[in-house]
Parts: structure tokens; sequence; C-alpha cells
């Protein structure tokens, strides 16, 4: 019985180790991560910007002083009501951010998705590590527990020694 486990272990073991090497391995052969193309800075400075508290209270103000300049000047307005000319303006900076932002989160999301994975290795690495720690602690209690034994059966053989000597055996029967 203690054998199968003795093999168990060792393969387990093995398995560990050979599981870190490769993860090892596979870290190194990624090398640094390659630089950001223009339209990938670009798109990132876009949702950035347009993400901003600091945009919407800008673009919030220039669409009131648009309105109240609008509505004062009247019939002279460049966009009297019902303000075609800022609806189109609008339009127009929704078609083209839209999918800006969208180029940036989705570079996001393969950032994210890698940090993921390098992370579950992470994890992996370290339930192996522990498992690691784990067989080793075992083996050395066992050790321990062997070695406790040997001196609890010496220590048992002196006193049984001892006791010979200090206490006569009995006399034999005829």
């Amino acid at each position: 019985m203690a054998e199968h486990s003795d093999q168990h272990n060792h393969r387990r073991h093995s398995h560990l180790r050979t599981a870190l090497s490769r993860a090892r391995e596979r870290r190194r052969s990624e090398g640094p991560a390659p630089a950001l193309t223009l339209g990938e800075k670009l798109s990132d400075l876009v949702a950035e910007i347009v993400g901003s508290w600091r945009f919407i209270l800008i673009q919030s103000g220039l669409l009131v002083v648009w309105l109240m300049a609008n509505v004062a000047l009247g019939g002279t307005a460049w966009d009297p009501y019902p303000f075609i000319l800022l609806n189109l303006m609008l339009s127009f900076q929704a078609a083209y951010t839209a999918p800006i932002i969208m180029m940036s989160q989705n570079r996001q999301a393969d950032i994210d998705r890698i940090r993921s994975i390098a992370d579950y290795q992470v994890n992996i690495r370290a339930e192996a590590e522990i498992s690691l720690l784990h067989e080793k602690i075992d083996l050395l209690r066992e050790q321990q527990v062997a070695e406790l034994i040997a001196l609890l059966k010496k220590s048992l053989s002196r006193i049984e020694t001892l006791e010979n000597l200090i206490l006569p055996s009995p006399p034999s029967a005829p």
C-alpha cells in the first residue's frame, strides 16, 4: 500500500515539475509586448478624452451656448430651431467616436484576456509549488516519525535489558 502511494507521489511530483518547466519556457519565448501602433495610441487617446467628465462638461457647456445663442438670435441665427446643424454635428461626432472607442475597448479586452491567462498560469504554478511543499513536509514528517519509532524501539530494548539485570528471572519450576 505504501509503495503504491510512493509511486503516485513520484508521478505527481514529476508531473508538477514538468508543468512548471513548460510554463517557464513559455514565458521566456513570449518576449516583450509589441509597441502600440499610431492607430492604437490614437484610439486610446480619443477614448480617454471622450470618456472623461471634463469632456462631458465642456461639450455640455458648448451645447448650452449654441442653443442659447441660436434662440437669442431668433430668425437670423445660423442654426434656428429645430437645430438641424447641431443635430448633424452630434451625429457625426457619435458616428466617429463610437467605432474609435470600440477599437480601444477591443484592444483593452485583448490585454485583459492576456493578463487573465497570465494570472491563471501564476495560480497554477503557485498551486504546484504549494503541492511540492506539502509533499516535502509530508516526507519530513514521515522521516521524523520513523526516527521516533526507532528511538522508541531502542529505548524499549534498553529498558528490557535493565529490567533483566535488576530483576532476576523467576526460578524455573521442576
